[in-house]
């Protein structure tokens, strides 16, 4: 997800978002809540398949839909309970064929309940087919605020998009909104007005043409993020290509782009090809190359859509040579949607692995001197407000919203940060083996080796373990789970200096020492150390800024802009 603290302002799109034509009624707070504690009911579900036909009814910005969903019991089951927004009323539900009476469901509180016309026992197979229709939320402030985008082209045209990675998958169709309710395969079936298409996720398997012009365009996708299923409607035009990978695969690539922007779009497309290179040669295979590598162009910024990420940075050029937004979408679809984090409490996995990415790729294009930059550039953006892993389970909110108490757009600096001191720390073969690892589960992924996986914080830190051959339990205690960063106090003696790091907890971080042109390692066992310093020489701490480290001069900055108003 991207969020406004990256520094780059947001770019209208062609025309404003369409307000809808009544007030909307409140989301309820368990609609609004994605993740957290998991209800024993839907912690027995295993989530086969589902499959989702919706029609898109742009002039009264209505949807109406069916969804047929598919579990396996893992224990006995009385009844199902399924996340769905309750301002999206249901008609009908069929259970196995059945039709329910309307007394057998309700949906109090957007938790629909739904009583089983029988018990199924554990490893029973139960299909629910559900009725449902209405307005779905309207983004106030997409993608920060979730729900669909009414908006139109410049020349008037419908142009629709959903974003849900926050209030969840339950806004427009009926989940389990938890990160772990992923459904084995998911197929779309999205019916627009003649002159639309609807590029969504995973595999095109055709479009139908039906009545008054209409189309219904059929996809199919495997294991998606729960949040990641996306309608997109709009007059798009499109660009194709193949990427013949390092590991000898071919890759489809897609991007659908708006009318009167192909020069724009065809720049952008430019750039799909070397980024996924980099991907591929830095961690390893395209996790969804039997899908595509696909974007499409929304009414608002982004959002990592698995095989379809939203696009919606008007082309914006940057100092960098590439376009952020889409290099740092790319990066979710192996942190986020090939490795999931299993609980909202882990989620720096995603952001903080894709935020490192960008420098890492600025790196690739142009050397360390870009890389230095762009860290630099990341650095003032550490809040320190809130440790980033909490070790409990939460909701997105919580991590997401300091005003929740949570760390907020630290799991996207302070993350990147962190995993720049470790991979100086244990260098570049085991930082990338353990990525690696975190991301297929494997040492040796290839394509058809590995599936999309869940990971957690504690993982990651048995792999890099395992990888560097120590035990850095102190250096994942300090950055994850303390707010404040560690202090590196140089004190003068006659002959140099001593060094200790200030912290909570036991430090042994080594520093780099230049000395008028010499750079020195000095080791901190036990958190101190001592350089020898000749007499009227130069010292700088940590010249290469290799170290995630309380910063005064960050600090001031940071007071400052907040009492002038920056």
């Amino acid at each position: 997800m991207w969020i406004v603290a990256l520094g780059m302002a947001f770019i209208a799109p062609a025309t404003a978002a369409m307000p809808p034509d009544r007030a909307q009624p409140p989301l309820t707070a368990q609609t609004q809540r994605s993740g957290g504690p998991v209800a024993p009911e839907q912690a027995a579900l295993s989530f086969d398949s589902a499959d989702l036909a919706i029609e898109i009814l742009p002039e009264r910005q209505n949807i109406a839909a069916t969804a047929t969903l598919s579990f396996t019991a893992r224990a006995s089951l009385t009844r199902l309970l399924l996340d769905l927004d309750r301002n999206l009323p249901v008609s009908r539900i069929r259970i196995d064929g059945a039709t329910l009476p309307p007394a057998s469901w309700r949906n109090p509180d957007g938790r629909l309940i739904i009583s089983l016309p029988r018990s199924v026992a554990a490893g029973e197979r139960i299909s629910a087919q559900i009725s449902y229709a209405g307005t779905p939320h309207v983004a106030a402030n997409p993608p920060w605020d979730d729900g669909f985008v009414w908006s139109r082209t410049r020349d008037g045209k419908h142009w629709i998009g959903s974003t849900a990675e926050g209030y969840g998958c339950d806004l427009f169709w009926p989940c389990l909104d938890f990160p772990t309710g992923e459904p084995e395969r998911v197929d779309l079936h999205i019916t627009v007005p003649r002159g639309l298409s609807a590029p969504s996720n995973g595999v095109l398997l055709g479009v139908d043409r039906l009545s008054g012009g209409r189309t219904t365009w059929n996809w199919r996708v495997k294991r998606p993020n729960t949040y990641a299923i996306a309608i997109n409607v709009g007059p798009y035009q499109s660009l194709t290509g193949t990427y013949k990978s390092r590991f000898g695969n071919t890759i489809p690539m897609m991007f659908w782009y708006l009318p009167g922007q192909k020069a724009q779009a065809e720049g952008l497309f430019a750039e799909f090809a070397p980024t996924l290179d980099f991907f591929e040669s830095t961690i390893g295979p395209y996790p969804f190359g039997t899908e595509k590598l696909g974007v499409v162009e929304t009414p608002y910024l982004g959002m990592e859509h698995q095989t379809i990420n939203a696009y919606g940075n008007r082309y914006a050029k940057a100092v960098e040579g590439f376009d952020w937004l889409f290099q740092h979408e790319l990066a979710h679809e192996w942190f986020g949607n090939q490795m999931t984090a299993a609980d909202w409490d882990d989620y720096w996995l995603h952001e903080g692995f894709a935020q490192y990415m960008q420098p890492l790729y600025g790196r690739w294009r142009e050397g360390e001197a870009r890389y230095a930059a762009m860290m630099d550039g990341q650095r003032a953006r550490i809040l320190n407000g809130a440790p980033i892993v909490s070790g409990i389970s939460r909701t997105e909110e919580e991590v997401y919203e300091q005003g929740k108490g949570g760390p907020a757009t630290d799991i996207y600096y302070k993350g990147a940060w962190m995993l720049h001191t470790l991979r100086w720390l244990i260098g570049d073969t085991a930082f990338f083996a353990s990525a690696r690892r975190l991301v297929y589960g494997r040492a040796d992924p290839k394509p058809g080796n590995f599936t999309p996986r869940f990971a957690t914080t504690a993982e990651f830190e048995r792999i890099v373990a395992e990888e560097s051959g120590r035990d850095l339990g102190w250096f994942f205690d300090t950055y994850l789970r303390q707010a404040p960063l560690p202090e590196l106090v140089a004190t003068p003696r006659p002959d140099g200096l001593t060094l200790a790091w200030k912290n909570a907890k036991p430090f042994p971080m080594p520093v780099e020492m230049q000395v008028g042109e010499q750079v020195v390692r000095v080791e901190m066992t036990d958190g101190n150390g001592a350089l020898d310093v000749p007499d009227g020489a130069h010292v700088v701490i940590d010249p290469h800024a290799r170290l995630l480290r309380r910063s005064p001069a960050v600090e001031a900055a940071q007071a400052w802009q907040r009492r002038s108003g920056q």
